[in-house]
C-alpha cells in the first residue's frame, strides 16, 4: 500500500492498515519535519513498529541530507529480532513496488555472547567470560607478540576481518543477528567488529538503550554516530530507571577486598615491567604529561574500560601529577580503597552528597577531588601499558574507578547511601555503598542535545506528560492514540470486594488478611472455571505473593485451582521461569488450560506477549507500588520533589500504574485477540489511579465495571467471553478497525481521523 502522508511518499508493507497506524504516521511526520522529540503512546498489538520504519526509511528516502540515519533501540534480543523481521518485510515490498533494489543497509548490534563465533571462545554463556577471552585474543600487544613469535594464539576471524574486512563494506540488506553470524563464517570475518564497523555507514543500526544511554559503553559504540540522526526509543516506559542504573554504582566490602587484590596483582606485574622494560613505564608517563587525548589513542580491541562520563572537556588536560606515575597511582588507589573500607564500617545510615563525600576524603586521607576524575583514564592507560590480557579478573577495580570519576564529576543529581545491613536481613552485618543517580535525565541528556529527532514511545506511556518533567526535555508532539475496535474486544474491570463484601486491596496493613486473601483465592478459582486455556496472574513483589500461595495452600485453595487448571509459578531464578513458561505454554496448546502466577517488574511483565489463547484472562492482585522504604527510593523522591516539583504520591502512582497497564496490556496483542483484564484492589476505581492508565484501557473500564464483587465480576466476564465466542471475520473489521487504501482516502474516513487527531 502506497500512503500519502502530509506530502511524503510512504511504503507501508501491507494491504490494509489501522486508522491509529495512520495518524501515529502524521504525528511522526511533523516531528521529523519540526527537527524536534516527541512522546507517543500507541496500544500493544496495532502495529507501532512497523509504522516507525515505515515512515523514516520514506523520510530518509525523500530527505537523504535531513535524516541520514535510524538508530532504533530496544531492550531485549527477541525484541531486536522481531525489528529486523518488519524491516525485511518492507523491504521485500520496497523491491517488489519499485522493481528495484532499496539500496539500504541494516542491521543489529548486539554483545559479543550474542555475535561470536570463535570455536571456543562463544562456547562460555556469560557475557563477561566471552569478553575477556575475546580481550585475550585481539587486544593490540597480543596481536604484535604473535607477529613475533607465532605460537600466541589470536583470533583468526578478527585477524581476516582486519586485514580484509575493513575494505570491504558489507553489502547492502538486512541483517539479524543470524545473518550476521553466517556472513561471518562464509568470509572467516569476526560478526562482532563487522557489525561495529559497519555501523557507522548502515542507514539503520537496531541495538539495546544501553548503546545509547550507558556512556560506558556509548563513548566505545555510538561515539561517531552522525548528529541529522532519528532515534527510537521503544518500549520505553521504564527508560527512566534504564537511565538511573546505567550512572549508578554499588561497592560493598567484598568489592572492595577484591580490589585490594587487583592492586597486588598490578604492583607486582608493574615490578615484573620494571626490571625488564623500564622504558615502557617512562614512555606511559611521558604521553600522559603530554595530555589524555594522546594517552588514550588505541585499538578498538583495546578499549575494555571506557569512562563512566562524557570526558571531552578533561580529555585535553594532562594527567595530575600525583598519578602520573604508575607506582604512586597504585598507592593512590589503594589509599582510596583503604579509605572506602572504613566508610563502610558504620552501625547507622548515611547518607552523603558528593561534595561533603570529597570534603571528607580529602580532610582524612588527602585526596583530592582532581586525581580522582582522572581515575578511569589513568587505570585504562596503565593496563594498556601493563599489556594484561585477564580482564575479567579486574572488574572490582574498574569498578572502585568508576565510582572516583562519577563522584568527582557530579556534584548534583546523585546521593551517596552507606547502609550496614540489607533490610530484608536487618540481622546480618552486610554494608553496602550506594551511589546512584537521582536524576534521569543526565544519561539522556547528551543523546537530546546530539540528535536532532528522539522519539519515545510504548503501549504504555501514561500520563504522558510525566516523561517531559522526569526526562527533561520538550517534545514538539505528544499524543496517545486509542485503538479502534469493529468489536469490544478487551473488557477491563475493578474487583473492590469479594462476595462477603469485605474490601480486597494489597495495602500494607490488610495484608495478613486472612478474609482478603480468601477473596483473591475465590476470585482467581471461579475465574479459573469459566475462562478458556491461560490465565496470567500478578502480583506487587515475590515475597506477597509465597505469602498468598502458601496460603491458599493451608485453605485448600490450591487444590480447587488444580481441578480447573495446571498451576506454573515465576521465580527469580531465570532459568526455572524459562521452563514454567515453556510449560505453561504447553498446557494451554493442547487444551488443558493452565494459570501463570508472576510478579510485576518481573521477567514476565515485561518482554513476554501472551497472545490470544495464552492470556485469555490478566489479574492483577494489589497495585504494583515500589517498596517505599528503599533509601534510595525516597532520596529520588525528594530530588524530584525540589527540582521538578512532583510530588512524592504522583510520583509512586504513575510508577505503579505503568506497571499495572504493563501486565493486563500482556493480554491484548492486535485487534484480533480478546482479553479480560481485572483489577483486583478497591484502589483501582479512585479517579487518581484510573486517571493514570493509558488512554486505549481507560475507555472501556466504564463505571459500572469499577467497582464489582467477585459474583459481578464473573456474570461480567461471561457475558463477555458468550459475546467473543460469536464467529468473527476479517470482513467484520473492514471500514471500522481495519482500513483498505480506497476506505482510507475517502472522505468519511478523513474527517473521523482529523477528528481523532484533534482530540489528542
Amino acid at each position: 500500500m502506497k500512503l500519502n502522508i502530509d506530502g511524503l511518499l510512504v511504503y507501508f508493507p501491507y494491504d490494509y492498515i489501522y486508522p491509529e497506524q495512520y495518524t501515529y504516521m502524521q504525528e511522526l511526520k511533523r516531528t521529523l519535519d519540526a527537527k524536534g522529540h516527541c512522546a507517543l503512546e500507541m496500544p500493544s498489538g496495532t502495529g507501532k513498529t512497523v509504522s516507525l520504519l515505515s515512515l523514516i526509511i520514506a523520510y530518509q528516502k525523500a530527505h537523504p541530507l535531513e535524516v541520514t540515519k535510524l538508530i532504533y533501540c530496544s531492550r531485549t534480543v527477541p525484541e531486536i529480532e522481531k525489528v529486523l523481521e518488519e524491516l525485511k518485510n518492507l523491504m521485500e515490498y520496497y523491491k517488489k513496488e519499485t522493481k528495484e533494489d532499496p539500496n539500504i543497509l541494516g542491521l543489529a548490534l548486539t554483545s559479543r555472547k550474542n555475535l561470536c563465533i570463535h570455536p571456543e571462545v562463544s562456547r562460555h554463556n556469560i557475557g563477561k567470560a566471552v569478553d575477556s577471552q575475546c580481550f585475550s585474543l585481539t587486544a593490540s600487544h597480543v596481536r604484535e607478540k604473535h607477529r613475533h613469535n607465532p605460537t600466541i594464539s589470536v583470533c583468526k576471524f578478527y585477524e581476516d576481518f582486519d586485514l580484509v574486512g575493513r575494505e570491504t563494506p558489507l553489502p547492502s540488506g538486512i541483517y539479524s543477528i543470524d545473518d550476521l553470524k553466517d556472513f561471518g563464517r562464509q568470509h572467516n570475518w569476526c560478526p562482532y567488529f563487522m557489525a561495529r564497523y559497519s555501523i557507522l555507514h548502515a542507514n539503520i543500526i537496531v541495538y539495546s538503550y544501553h548503546y545509547l544511554l550507558d556512556p560506558k559503553i556509548a563513548e566505545v559504540v555510538s561515539k561517531e554516530l552522525a548528529k541529522n540522526s532519528v532515534v527510537v526509543f521503544d518500549e520505553a516506559h521504564n527508560i527512566d530507571n534504564v537511565c538511573i542504573d546505567s550512572l549508578s554504582v554499588n561497592i560493598t566490602r567484598r568489592t572492595l577486598e577484591r580490589c585490594q587484590t587487583n592492586i597486588e596483582t598490578l604492583q607486582s606485574e608493574i615490578g615484573k615491567i620494571k626490571e625488564k622494560d623500564a622504558n615502557r613505564l617512562r614512555r606511559e608517563y611521558q604521553r600522559l604529561v603530554e595530555g589524555l587525548r594522546e594517552a588514550s589513542v588505541a585499538r578498538e580491541t583495546d578499549v575494555h574500560l571506557a569512562n563512566p562520563v562524557l570526558p571531552d572537556e578533561i580529555l585535553e588536560e594532562a594527567v595530575p601529577g600525583n598519578i602520573r606515575n604508575a607506582e604512586h597511582f597504585i598507592g593512590f588507589m589503594k589509599r582510596f580503597s583503604e579509605y572506602l573500607k572504613t566508610r563502610l564500617r558504620v552501625q547507622h545510615v548515611v547518607s552523603e552528597s558528593p561534595p561533603s563525600f570529597l570534603k571528607d576524603v580529602s580532610s582524612k586521607v588527602c585526596i583530592e577531588r582532581k586525581p580522582l576524575r582522572f581515575c578511569v583514564e589513568r587505570l585504562h592507560s596503565l593496563l594498556r601499558t601493563l599489556e594484561l590480557s585477564e580482564i575479567q579478573d579486574l572488574s572490582p577495580i574498574c569498578l572502585v574507578a568508576n565510582f572516583a570519576t562519577l563522584v568527582s564529576t557530579y556534584t548534583k543529581g546523585f546521593s551517596l547511601i552507606i547502609e550496614p545491613f540489607d533490610d530484608r536481613t536487618p540481622t546480618i552485618p552486610n554494608p553496602v555503598l550506594h551511589f546512584s543517580c537521582m536524576d534521569a535525565s543526565i544519561a539522556i541528556k547528551p543523546v537530546f542535545d546530539r540528535f536532532q529527532s528522539v522519539v519515545i514511545t510504548s503501549g504504555t506511556l501514561s500520563p504522558l506528560d510525566m516523561y517531559p518533567k522526569i526526562l527533561d526535555f520538550r517534545p514538539v508532539t505528544m499524543a496517545s492514540f486509542t485503538m479502534s475496535l469493529a468489536r469490544n474486544c478487551i473488557c477491563p474491570m475493578v474487583v473492590g470486594r469479594g462476595n462477603d463484601q469485605v474490601a480486597i486491596t494489597s495495602k500494607f496493613e490488610s495484608r495478613e488478611d486472612m478474609a482478603v486473601i480468601r477473596n483473591y483465592g475465590h476470585l482467581l478459582v471461579e475465574m479459573s472455571n469459566i475462562v478458556p486455556d491461560g490465565i496470567v496472574c500478578f502480583f506487587p513483589s515475590y515475597v506477597y505473593m509465597e505469602f498468598i500461595v502458601a496460603s491458599w495452600y493451608e485453605q485448600g485453595i490450591i487444590d480447587n485451582i488444580q481441578k480447573n487448571k495446571l498451576l506454573f509459578i515465576e521465580t527469580q531464578d531465570a532459568a526455572e521461569t524459562s521452563v514454567a513458561l515453556h510449560n505453561y505454554q504447553k498446557a494451554c496448546e493442547n487444551g488443558r488450560g493452565a494459570i501463570l502466577l508472576s510478579v510485576a517488574r518481573g521477567k514476565v511483565s515485561e518482554g513476554i506477549d501472551f497472545d490470544h489463547h495464552l492470556g485469555r484472562a490478566v489479574i492483577m492482585f494489589g497495585i504494583p507500588y515500589v517498596y517505599t522504604q528503599s533509601r534510595i527510593l525516597k532520596a529520588r523522591l525528594e530530588y524530584l520533589r525540589d527540582q521538578y516539583q512532583i510530588r512524592e504520591n504522583d510520583f509512586l502512582t504513575f510508577d505503579a500504574m505503568r506497571h499495572a497497564a504493563q501486565c493486563v496490556g500482556r493480554a491484548m496483542r492486535g485487534k484480533t485477540d480478546y482479553g479480560i483484564m481485572i483489577f483486583a484492589d478497591k484502589r483501582f476505581s479512585r479517579a487518581d489511579k484510573r486517571g493514570k492508565l493509558p488512554k486505549w484501557i481507560q475507555e472501556h473500564l466504564m463505571d459500572s465495571v469499577i467497582n464489582l464483587a467477585t459474583d459481578e465480576a464473573l456474570h461480567v466476564a461471561k457475558k463477555f467471553l458468550r459475546q467473543m465466542a460469536q464467529p468473527f471475520r476479517r470482513e467484520d473489521q473492514l471500514g471500522l478497525s481495519l482500513l483498505t487504501l480506497d476506505q482510507l482516502e475517502s472522505e468519511e474516513m478523513q474527517k473521523r481521523i482529523e477528528q481523532t487527531a484533534h482530540q489528542m
